[in-house]
């Protein structure tokens, strides 16, 4: 027989010990989970400011434009102008406006921008600004019958609406 078991001092002692660091290890434990809890939040935390900074780039990268298509918008409705004024000329100044027109049009429409030029849709107050309605009898009620002045798109955010005459519900 063990002199240590027959010693209750010892055993109470080694009780006492085995409680202890039973606590402690408790304690320990306890602490660990905390530690990996923070860990795992601050990952995902990372995560999600990552994927935010990789959105605003791909937002910056697709509107960087917006304020240069913004300024241009008056020379496309200039060009439209003269376009529309000489409408029954010929000659090599149309064909000049025409071409650089459609050139200008390419350029941008390869950086993400849309022309509105509704005739004939439905209005959608979303990208058209209804200024007026008009009786209609040739057109569906709702749609678009005359632009006044064609709108812009960049990507799909609105940089100017088109201004519309819309057909009359009968």
């Amino acid at each position: 027989m063990n002199q240590n078991e027959n010693d209750p001092q010892v055993s109470a002692g080694d009780e006492n010990v085995a409680t202890a660091l039973r606590a402690e290890l408790d304690t320990l434990r306890r602490e660990m989970e905390q530690v990996r809890a923070d860990s795992l939040r601050e990952r995902a935390d990372l995560e999600n400011q990552r994927k935010r900074v990789a959105r605003d780039i791909e937002s910056a990268r697709k509107f960087a434009n917006e304020r240069l298509f913004g300024d241009l918008l008056p020379i496309f409705d200039s060009l439209d102008a003269g376009l529309a004024a000489a409408v029954d000329q010929e000659g090599p100044l149309k064909d000049g406006l025409e071409l650089t027109r459609r050139q200008l049009l390419k350029a941008i429409q390869e950086h993400g921008l849309t022309v509105l030029d509704p005739v004939g849709e439905m209005f959608d107050p979303e990208w058209h600004q209804a200024i007026s309605q008009i009786s209609a009898p040739d057109a569906a009620p709702g749609s678009v019958v005359q632009v006044f002045q064609k709108g812009y798109r960049l990507n799909d955010r609105l940089l100017r609406p088109a201004l519309v005459v819309v057909a009359a519900q009968e």
